[in-house]
Order: structure tokens, then sequence, then C-alpha cells
């Protein structure tokens, strides 16, 4: 393969915890993988972390670098220049990233699991050949167009179109927050094809390339937290594409789109884990160091329970999202089986970096309130875990109508 995971490369910091004993015990290469991925955070990503969080900067260098290291194509064969690697490898490469820049976490994340997996699992030879090499080596980055003003959590609100005509289409239309977007070389976009058909039958996907006419990035969004990912709006004016861009076949739409955010919800599952570990480390080593009342305030009951309960919710969240992850390796492009536990996953995860976030503040007091310390960083990048990807209102219908139909008669 062309690009891979250096599983030579190994960091300097030793982190005192331990990841996925027991059930999910890391194979050799997975470890490699975890310490490649936290030795390159620690060393290139920690300081930048701080400064392109202030200016809202795109990190793009150090996206680039992650290319060259594989990350940006951690499950794609290496005939695409992927790194062949297993869905667990990349859990884990986007929560040892995340763990120190939670939107490096997410450009990875959307890159990945949005823009190459409908490619790979969807596109034709052609398309394949056409943009995985680029984007698995990292050389282009790819974004994922669903949402729209009128069609977050519901995607048959879709109101942008795509009209066939001499053997191209025309697309029209906005999509809105946008990962990636002001970035991205490729763009996979949903569009309405064909009004008159059936629920769920009336979409398609379309692959989108920057310079294409009639396409425009819109609005940046100016966030809470994540701030140095791009988030856009991404504009279609009478954008013409040959009948070669779409993506799977014409009324696919939802599909793809199911199929995507399973393997989506891991991704960002795994950005959460990063930040709740990130926020354990930061409130344990504050503990340690804070004296109040003649010695350090981890000897409180009142900051050990915290602490203890921030540990054993970080243990369970990594535990979902492992099993999701292999669920993804075992059942390839048959997502059916992998939809419950993905929501699982991101669910729980999501929920938990909230919660330890919210304590690792309380924990460093005022001083938690203040960016001179990380944790109203961690704060600000967790809460948008609960949204994105599925808000936890979604995922607790996916996991619901997942379990009752178990039950069904």
């Amino acid at each position: 393969m062309s690009t891979a995971i250096d599983v030579n490369s190994t960091s300097e910091h030793s982190s005192a915890y331990t990841q996925a004993s027991g059930m999910f015990e890391l194979t050799e290469e997975q470890l490699m993988v975890r310490e490649m991925c936290r030795g390159f955070a620690e060393k290139e990503l920690k300081e930048q972390a701080v400064e392109i969080d202030r200016t809202h900067r795109f990190p793009l260098e150090t996206t680039r670098k992650l290319g060259e290291l594989g990350i940006m194509g951690v499950v794609y064969p290496g005939e695409y220049n992927g790194a062949e690697m297993d869905y667990v490898s990349y859990a884990i490469a986007v929560e040892e990233i995340s763990r120190i820049c939670a939107s490096s976490g997410v450009i990875v994340s959307a890159h990945n699991s949005l823009c190459l997996s409908p490619i790979y699992y969807f596109g034709t030879k052609e398309q394949k050949e056409k943009y995985l090499p680029k984007l698995c080596s990292g050389e282009h980055i790819g974004a994922f167009g669903l949402t729209e003003p009128d069609a977050g959590s519901d995607s048959g609100g879709t109101k942008t179109t795509a009209i066939k005509n001499d053997g191209q289409y025309l697309l029209n239309g906005s999509k809105n927050f946008i990962t990636n977007g002001e970035y991205a070389d490729v763009h996979v976009t949903l569009a309405v094809t064909d009004k008159n058909a059936g629920k769920n039958k009336n979409t398609s996907f379309f692959i989108i390339e920057k310079g294409d006419p009639g396409f425009s990035v819109g609005k940046v969004e100016d966030k809470l937290g994540i701030c140095a990912s791009s988030t856009t709006e991404m504009v279609y004016t009478d954008c013409v594409l040959p009948d070669d861009r779409m993506l799977g076949k014409p009324g696919e739409g939802f599909k793809i789109a199911m199929h995507t955010l399973d393997g989506g919800r891991v991704g960002i599952g795994a950005q959460a884990l990063g930040i709740a570990q990130a926020a354990l480390e930061e409130a344990a080593k504050y503990a340690n160091q804070r004296v109040q009342f003649g010695a350090s305030i981890g000897r409180l009951q009142a900051i050990q329970w915290m602490i203890a309960d921030m540990a054993t919710e970080i243990e369970a969240a990594r535990l979902l999202i492992y099993q999701a992850a292999a669920m993804l390796d075992k059942n390839g492009s048959n997502r059916k089986p992998v939809s419950k536990y993905a929501a699982m996953a991101k669910l729980y995860a999501s929920e938990c970096a909230h919660r330890c976030a919210h304590k690792c503040i309380q924990i460093h007091g005022g001083y938690g309130y203040v960016k001179d310390y990380i944790a109203e960083r961690l704060y600000r990048d967790a809460r948008i875990t609960e949204i994105y990807e599925g808000t936890s209102e979604i995922q607790r219908l996916v996991i619901a109508t997942g379990v009752l139909s178990e039950f069904a008669d």
C-alpha cells in the first residue's frame, strides 16, 4: 500500500489509563495504532489546539500529516492508499486525536465515515478509482451534505433537488452545518431526484467536486466549540453535474444515508470518548495538585466520588464504542445489525463526555471557567457530540425501534 500507519511510531507520553482490557483486549497492531496516534497528538496537536481554538483556524497542515500516517483512510484498502486497518483501530485513532484536539478529531471522523465510506461501499469502480486514492492519502479532504435548514433529524424534509436533463443533473438548494465544508475537495450530497416516489425512495446522493459550476460555500458558522473545524453552508445554484456523479442507484439516498450514519456515530462516539478521557485526566491531575484545608482536594470524598464516576462511565463508553466498531468490521456492508449498537455507543459516549466535562470544571472550581485551563474548552467541545450525527433523542429512537422490533409478534 502506498499509505500506511507507521506502527513503529510511539509516544514518549505515558498515560495513566489502560484501554479495553478483558473482552476487548487490543491486538498488538491496535496497541501500536493507539501509541502512534497518542504520540502524534501530544507532539503535533497539543500546543496547536489552544491556538486554533482561539483563532478558529482550520489545521490544514496537521490534517495533511495525519494523511501521511494513514489516518485519513484508516479502514480502506491499500489499492486506494488506505491503511487497511479495522474499525476498532479507527475508533482508537479518533479517540486519541480528540483527547488532545476535538476539532481535529471531527475532521478525521467526518472525512473517513461520511465521505469515504459511501463512495467505497456504493461507488462504481470508476468513482472509487477517481476519488478514493487522494482522499485516503489526505491530499483531498471530504465532506458530507445531508442537513438542511428544514431537514436535520428528518432527512425526509430534504428540499435540495437534482433534476435530470440531457444526460446531466441540475442541482438547486443548500446544506448547512457541513463539517469540513470550506476546505473539502469532495462532497457527498443528498438531493431529491423524484418527488413522486414513495417515502425514503425519492432521494439520491451525488459526488460534488470543489470548483463545480454553480457550487459555492455560503455562511461559515461561528461556533461554541470545536472552533477549528470548518462548519459551513453549501449552496447549489444551477449546479451542473454529469450523470456519472450519482452515487449508487436512483432513489437509494435514504439507504446510503442510514448505512453511512452508523459508521459516523461510531466516529463521533470515539470523539466524545476522547474528550471525556481528557476531562478525567485534567480533573485528576488538578485534584492531586490543588491544596485546600491543608491537603490536596483529591483526598476529599466529594472529589473522589466525581473521579470514580467519571472513570467508570468512560470505561463503559469505551466498551460500547469498541463493540460497535467490531460489529462494523464483522458485518461489512450489512449495517442493519449494527444500527442499534452504534446508536447506543454514540448516545452513551456523548452524554458521558458532557457529564465528565461538567465534573472537570466543578473540580477545577473558578479556574475551570477561565481559558488558562483547558477544562472550559473540553466543556464547549463536548456539547456538540450530543447533537451532530443524530441528536441524543434520535439515538434513543433508533435504539427503541431496534429493541421493540426484536420482541414484536
